[in-house]
């Protein structure tokens, strides 16, 4: 299979944190992902630690056996969990304090001195970066001059025109992956990618190395549950 599937697990982290103790249990939730079928496992800490708490991030790194993604702003905090963890991978996003979700890529003109230091900061740790990005050609190809090892496709786009003409809504990616490939970076994607529209973007997206889904997969396991629902997602990466 061309393309892993990194399971986003923070929706079981809220789940448990509305009540309070251990229930759903998010390192047990992470190993049965695991069991069944998912290439890696993906939290996004934030600072109010409203569902991944930072203690979450250690208990993972310790029984984990696939890959595990950690993405999150690069304050002084998240910078020092992500070398205290070490990770395979962290993907750098820009979200102010106390946003709902991410909704934008970087800017990495305007960041590319910032970007630049803590990549190469993560990079001595031999810990792979990533930048969650939009489609825009210059943004793409300065990620490569700032030195991150892949870039993750903010896909709300896509996701949000899918429903009305599929040719037109995935065009931009196809570009922006195929910049991707000439300037030798490796492509992610994440973000509304779901049983709907996730085939349709795999088979068309040059390079697709892998996709990071959470809101979607979650919900739908509640209504087919998790194991069914990790092999429906890996079927439509099989193309």
């Amino acid at each position: 299979m061309k393309t892993k599937l990194s399971v986003n697990i923070n929706k079981i982290a809220t789940l448990r944190n509305a009540r309070g103790g251990n229930m759903p249990n998010v390192l047990q939730v992470a190993l049965d992902c695991e069991r069944f079928g998912a290439q890696g496992i993906t939290v996004h800490p934030r600072p109010d630690e409203r569902h991944i708490r930072y203690t979450d991030v250690f208990d993972l790194k310790s029984e984990i056996g696939t890959e595990f993604n950690i993405e999150g702003y690069p304050n002084e905090r998240f910078m020092k969990l992500v070398k205290d963890a070490k990770p395979a991978q962290v993907t750098l996003v820009p979200d102010p304090p106390g946003v709902l979700t991410s909704n934008a890529g970087w800017d990495t003109v305007k960041h590319f001195g910032f970007l630049k230091d803590i990549i190469a900061e993560f990079q001595s740790q031999a810990i792979r970066t990533s930048i969650f990005i939009e489609t825009d050609a210059k943004l793409i190809e300065n990620a490569a001059k700032i030195g991150s090892d892949r870039v993750e496709l903010y896909t709300e786009s896509y996701a949000s025109n899918y429903p009305k003409n599929k040719e037109e809504a995935i065009k931009a990616f196809v570009e922006a992956a195929k910049i991707a490939q000439q300037v030798g970076l490796g492509l992610n994607a994440g973000h509304d990618l779901s049983l709907e529209n996730l085939r349709f973007f795999a088979d068309n997206i040059p390079g697709l190395l892998e996709v990071s889904i959470g809101h979607a997969l979650i919900s739908d396991a509640l209504y087919f549950g998790l194991e069914n629902t990790i092999q429906m997602y890996l079927n439509q990466l099989r193309g």
